[in-house]
């Protein structure tokens, strides 16, 4: 399938996005080559980052994350627009994937957002890459909406939790997209954070995050607990809706393939979970995207 263009539509979804990384692993392995990526929110920041070629570092960072350390990169916004500013966050990824502009990226790549005063989608396919990703992933009232280009943009899910319509432009030749907002598995456990069991394999990466978090200049001196059970309660609020809006959205814009992903695998802040999302999202590629990769066999 080397002379067809696949484009890749990531969904949003918090930290189920890490589920996204497992999807690419998978078409990359089976030399499947992504032409055209879209995100919303996580969606955004993976694909962004998969654009840049370095998605194995971000892995590998996200393997790395203890709970203390995703609490600690989180910095108070102070302000009725959100709990948090996201401007820890978006350096630490900067300082590890560098700087980047959208339209000088080799995988055309396309973020998008949702404008605050208009209600309106807005696709972000040109300038700094990581502007793009910090306002498609300002999730309501938890990080603070952010100005971009006159306009105080959100998170893209609020519209679009699966933004098919913005691959239109490069005229793929097929379409996988990836929903993380599928109807609850009620076999599904949640069996906390298992990937450290027994692995020192990750200890350069989280020396790079205990490195950039002491390097922090912060206005808050004294540690901080949130209780993250209000952050669920908030945030499956938003998801019901999310749902709902992703459902009329591939009813209307139907992929060729499709990677429903339950929204019950695991907690909307549990990025302590990564290694465990990675080889979910590897397993889901395989199970349903099996019709591609005949597909693929019988055309060789």
């Amino acid at each position: 399938m080397v002379d067809k263009k696949i484009a890749l539509v990531l969904g949003s979804g918090s930290a189920r996005g890490m589920v996204h990384i497992g999807v690419i692993n998978w078409l990359e392995r089976n030399d499947f080559q992504i032409s055209t990526v879209a995100g919303a929110s996580m969606g955004a920041l993976v694909g962004g980052i998969y654009a840049t070629g370095k998605l194995q570092e971000y892995a590998n960072w996200l393997q790395a994350l203890t709970r203390s350390d995703i609490v600690r990169l989180l910095d108070f916004s102070f302000s009725r627009g959100g709990l948090f500013k996201g401007d820890r966050i978006i350096e630490a990824l900067q300082e590890m994937i560098g700087s980047h502009m959208i339209e000088d990226l080799p995988v055309s790549f396309t973020a998008v957002a949702t404008d605050v005063e208009t209600g309106k989608e807005v696709w972000l396919n040109d300038g700094p890459l990581f502007d793009a990703i910090r306002a498609s992933i300002a999730l309501p009232m938890f990080f603070t909406p952010f100005k971009y280009r006159g306009r105080m943009l959100l998170d893209g899910g609020l519209l679009n939790p699966v933004p098919i319509a913005p691959t239109f432009i490069d005229e793929p030749d097929i379409t996988i997209a990836v929903n993380l907002g599928g109807e609850p598995d009620p076999e599904l456990e949640n069996p906390g954070n298992k990937q450290r069991q027994g692995d020192n394999g990750f200890e350069k990466y989280h020396e790079m995050i205990l490195s950039f978090i002491a390097g922090l200049q912060t206005s808050v001196a004294t540690p901080f607990q949130r209780d993250w059970d209000l952050i669920d309660s908030l945030n499956g609020s938003f998801e019901t809706m999310q749902g709902t809006i992703a459902r009329m959205k591939l009813a209307a814009y139907a992929p060729d393939y499709l990677i429903e992903i339950p929204r019950n695998v695991c907690r909307s802040h549990e990025f302590d979970r990564a290694r465990e999302m990675i080889d979910y999202g590897e397993e889901k590629a395989a199970e349903q995207l099996a019709g591609l990769l005949k597909s693929d066999r019988s055309d060789k």
